[in-house]
């Protein structure tokens, strides 16, 4: 009979009552407990943070039989008060939607009148944070043991409202209170632990407790969330044979694959080349993967960042920077977002769109890049529809149109797709003259081209020059130089002159010297030469 994976499922309690698969993450959270100290973890969305949240739920309540077999229960047994229970004020802002004004104030003032019930009072008469503070301070006294506070998703009353920057504001001031109250009351706390999707630097967690130590990036945890290949191998083997029986392969080809769909993040602060450095893979993605056996883009198609890559294309973030790993911050920096910052990459990072590709330890910088197949695949997709308003003819046959065509050298096919490509993009979306990305029709082939998986190169310098777009499939090679507003035979008499094409030149591969022409005013493929 197959194990049941834990697709979805946030609840250690009903995970571990219902004997499904589970990789033992339970020393992570025996040292959290027994660190002593309020911690800050960020994590992608679906990465594991709400089950490790509801875990250390699990371990405070002293609910020891859901914990035998797993690693922390030798290691708190064999403790002197194992297993006593604490008071646990569990705040969980996911599942809530607060994009309208109010509704922020709704979840808290819903989630004390449950905590109230439980401790016997009411103090409807104080502010918010007041009453949070009551509670915190009554659950001591009753109880004789010191509380335990858990935020799951501290930070999505802001990310809710990106778009929106007055009810942002207005969030971020509810949560400086509410949460301002973690530092006044800490004779009441035995421990602290906060987790979310990103680090709003501007909210009084991070400036108010200056005690709360960030694990986000340190050595220890890197692999706190998420799952490393050795885990695989120890817990999910069964899995990941059935996926490999299913198409027809060796366990390691299998595992391969998953690797290169869903493998990747690095969470190390030495980058992974560090000694002790662990990749992880995508959770979600893995397990529907495993449940499915079948490959797929899981995580990414639940919850597509509109408004990440509008603010890509807003800042001209290069698309190749990202998928080559060129793309630089200071760990200062990338560790800090605030909503008002019209620089995406710290927030792509803290979302998973980013991971950690290298680190050069002499500026305290890290190189960056997209961590996998499925990431990029997706990222990209959705950064080819906002260059085009979303209307793309690269779906369905149109894909292995396009790809057929340049694999078989039909100059006329890639003309005539390329062609339709331009002519879909709605007026509106266009404003190529406006656009602040400089080579807007090149970043559209760019990504048009990777996404289908062939080789291309853009801006590649050569001795006079810089060639604008290259192209190498098997049996042909594409150099492609675009004018814009010009005419297709100037673009081949640039080829020509400045000799970018002179490497391929002992190439056995068939040479084809593209010249393209756009018109800004209507954006269309407006003349196309080939020799």
């Amino acid at each position: 009979m197959r194990r049941r994976i834990p697709i979805g499922i946030q609840d250690f309690a009903k995970l571990r009552e219902k004997s499904m698969a589970y990789v033992d993450k339970t020393a992570y959270v025996w040292e959290i407990a027994q660190s002593g100290v309020p911690m800050f973890l960020s994590r992608p969305r679906r990465f594991g943070k709400s089950l490790l949240v509801s875990t250390l739920k699990a371990y405070w309540e002293g609910r020891s039989e859901l914990f035998e077999g797993l690693e922390i229960f030798a290691l708190e047994s064999a403790r002197e008060g194992a297993w006593t229970p604490h008071p646990v004020f569990h705040l969980d802002l996911d599942g809530a939607d607060y994009s309208a004004a109010g509704a922020l104030e709704v979840k808290l003032e819903e989630t004390l009148c449950d905590w109230e019930e439980i401790w016997g009072d009411t103090y409807n008469k104080r502010s918010l944070s007041g009453r949070f503070a009551k509670l915190l301070e009554v659950a001591h006294n009753v109880s004789g043991r010191r509380a335990v506070v858990l935020v799951d998703e501290y930070d999505k009353p802001l990310l809710d409202t990106l778009s929106d920057s007055a009810l942002t504001e207005r969030n971020r001031g509810v949560l400086k209170g509410f949460y301002g109250v973690l530092k006044e009351a800490d004779e009441h706390l035995e421990s602290v632990f906060v987790c979310g999707v990103t680090r709003f630097s501007s909210v009084s967690i991070f400036s108010d407790m200056n005690n709360l130590m960030e694990i986000s990036l340190v050595g220890d945890y890197c692999s706190v969330c998420g799952i490393t290949e050795a885990e695989i191998r120890r817990y999910l083997s069964p899995e990941v044979e059935r996926l490999a029986r299913r198409r027809n392969e060796s366990f390691d080809d299998a595992l391969e694959r998953l690797r290169d769909r869903y493998d990747g993040y690095c969470f190390h602060p030495g980058g992974p080349d560090a000694e002790d450095a662990e990749n992880v893979y995508n959770p979600f993605s893995l397990m529907c993967a495993l449940q499915l056996a079948e490959l797929g883009s899981w995580w990414y198609g639940t919850g597509t960042p509109t408004l990440l890559v509008r603010r890509m294309r807003e800042a001209a973030v290069d698309a190749r920077k990202l998928v080559e790993g060129g793309v630089h911050a200071e760990k200062a920096y990338l560790m800090n977002y605030r909503a008002e910052n019209p620089d995406p990459v710290p927030l792509l990072f803290q979302a998973g769109y980013l991971t950690i590709r290298g680190y050069d330890d002499r500026y305290d910088e890290y190189s960056l890049g997209i961590p996998n197949l499925e990431v990029k695949d997706g990222l990209l997709s959705g950064l080819l529809s906002e260059y085009t308003g979303g209307a793309s003819t690269l779906d369905g046959t149109r894909v292995g149109d396009l790809r057929r065509c340049l694999e078989e050298g039909d100059t006329d096919g890639v003309h005539d797709i390329l062609s339709a490509l331009f002519a879909s993009i709605p007026y509106a979306s266009g404003k190529v003259c406006q656009d602040p990305f400089e080579h807007y029709f090149q970043a559209i082939l760019y990504v048009t081209f990777l996404l289908l998986g062939i080789y291309v190169s853009v801006e590649t310098h050569v001795a006079h020059g810089r060639v604008d777009v290259t192209v190498e499939c098997r049996h042909h090679v594409y150099v492609m130089e675009l004018k814009r507003d010009g005419s297709a035979s100037e673009a081949l008499a640039q080829i020509e002159d400045r000799g970018y094409a002179q490497r391929y030149a002992g190439d056995p591969r068939r040479l084809h010297r593209v010249g393209c022409s756009f018109d800004s005013s209507t954006r269309l493929l407006a003349d196309w030469a080939v020799e």
